[in-house]
């Protein structure tokens, strides 16, 4: 059992008889009153994310987990095919599990969190920044430079991000993985 102080972000717990990780934390001591922390959590069954804040000292079922580094293979449309880097062995796993599936290209190595009591994946975590190559976007337009102005750009793999205008199709790009922003225009 983990209480309260406990809480960091990528704990697994078990809640309302299912089993949450939580993306968000924030604890908080007001002037007046006891202390608490306000969470964000994503199931891990279905996907969809719940505040929920705990008293201070409240006791939580966090649930013992084993990270591992896997390859990502590819998708198939319903499922998206890990392989274990040290065994070999693959899994897949549907796209609610994942952070950030549109910003994976096959071949990126991911972690993946493991429950101990059943083997089941419980999450994928990317790693922080993926550098991806620009397939499509329009040409600046001269003179639009007076603000920071950014044009909607399509990755390799799809996915759509908003660039500055000086990037260009062919161009290859940093994109935080947490937000899905552009980060920096990268240089072979």
């Amino acid at each position: 059992m983990a209480s309260t102080s406990d809480i960091r972000k990528g704990l697994c717990i078990r809640y309302n008889n299912d089993i949450y990780k939580i993306i968000e934390f924030l604890h908080v001591k007001p002037g007046k009153g006891p202390a608490f922390v306000r969470t964000k959590l994503k199931s891990i069954t279905t996907g969809k994310v719940l505040d929920n804040t705990f008293s201070a000292g409240h006791k939580i079922e966090d649930i013992r987990v084993e990270t591992h580094k896997f390859q990502f293979l590819y998708n198939d449309g319903e499922f998206y095919h890990f392989m274990n880097q040290e065994d070999y062995t693959q899994i897949r796993l549907v796209e609610s599990v994942l952070d950030a599936p549109g910003l994976m290209k096959e071949g990126e190595v991911v972690s993946i969190q493991i429950n101990t009591e059943d083997n089941m994946p419980l999450s994928v975590e990317m790693p922080a920044y993926v550098v991806l190559e620009i397939a499509h976007t329009e040409p600046g337009v001269k003179g639009n430079t007076a603000t920071n102005a950014t044009k909607p750009a399509t990755v390799e793999t799809g996915a759509e991000v908003n660039v500055p205008l000086f990037i260009n199709e062919g161009d290859k790009v940093k994109i935080d993985t947490e937000t899905g922003n552009y980060k920096e225009r990268v240089t072979d």
